[in-house]
């Protein structure tokens, strides 16, 4: 991919109406508060563009990256060789199908389709509530809390697949497991999916919600910039409890901490930079294999 050849495109994207941010910081657009330049940030507004836009981009070889709230993004100090593609905001929205099932675009906060759900007396996202990802992002990693994840909700979801063709999957083809769907490690596009709801009391929804969302500020580290948990939950386990049991509870490296609060995030204390965090990350697995045996694996997605 020449510079000559994204300069055309990006200009034809612009003209399309399409907004474009050059050098734009991926610290401005991560939960952690964390990341160097990227070549270009694009903000399609909308399903066809978004469609429009990756498909430009795939003509001259460039494989965007796409974000969506970068509530699960660790992004690198220096400048970023990568086109990123922003859904949330440009992408975003709900709409119900009938009485079971609504519909909501992949850039829509999971929050926002939580509270959708409740307004129309549909339960069973109480448990995404307080996650701040985006719908895609969800999917793709299949995200849970509390006893809920997306695998239990997701009837069908629509994508463009990596010939950038628009296809259909059924919820129980995706594959899910912990963590994982069929669009874990993939360049497909995820444009939106339906979720199967059950009918309950909007009052009764609200107040799991909020019983939820106390948890939340009660155990998390809501007040510090991070990515939510840093590690995956291993088989027997939990990451937390490993890493208190390792004393590592409160241990910092430059800006980056594992958090007092709950060992199970590591937070930006206000100057962290990504050296920061990845040295402690490294720091802390070794500790755990070294007293427990038991080797931890990233949750957090890292951008170079």
């Amino acid at each position: 991919m020449s510079d000559m050849n994204l300069q055309s495109v990006l200009s034809e994207l612009n003209q399309f109406g399409v907004s474009i941010a050059w050098d734009e910081p991926m610290q401005h657009h991560t939960s952690f508060r964390i990341g160097g330049p990227v070549r270009a940030m694009l903000f399609p507004v909308g399903e066809d563009q978004l469609i429009h836009t990756v498909r430009q981009l795939e003509q001259i070889g460039c494989t965007p990256l796409l974000i969506g709230n970068g509530s699960n993004l660790l992004a690198a100090d220096g400048p970023i060789d990568r086109v990123v593609i922003k859904t949330h905001d440009g992408l975003s929205g709900c709409e119900q199908v009938d009485d079971h099932t609504i519909y909501a675009a992949s850039g829509t906060l999971l929050s926002r389709v939580a509270v959708f759900a409740q307004s129309l007396g549909l339960a069973g996202l109480e448990f995404a509530h307080g996650i701040p990802g985006t719908l895609g992002g969800a999917l793709v990693m299949n995200a849970g809390a509390y006893g809920g994840e997306m695998a239990q909700v997701t009837a069908e979801v629509r994508y463009l697949d990596d010939s950038r063709t628009q296809q259909t999957v059924s919820g129980a083809d995706l594959t899910f497991s912990y963590r994982h769907s069929r669009f874990s490690g993939t360049d497909d596009v995820i444009l939106g999916a339906t979720l199967i709801l059950s009918p309950g009391d909007p009052v009764v929804i609200q107040a799991k919600m909020e019983e939820l969302a106390q948890k939340r500020r009660t155990s998390q580290p809501l007040n510090l910039p991070s990515a939510g948990s840093i590690f995956k939950r291993p088989t027997g386990g939990y990451a937390a409890a490993l890493i208190d049991q390792a004393g590592l509870r409160g241990f910092a490296m430059g800006g980056a901490q594992v958090s007092e609060k709950h060992a199970g995030f590591v937070v930006n204390r206000g100057d962290a930079t990504c050296d920061d965090v990845r040295r402690l990350m490294a720091h802390v697995q070794e500790t755990v294999l070294r007293q427990s045996g038991i080797a931890l694996e990233p949750e957090v997605q890292m951008i170079t």
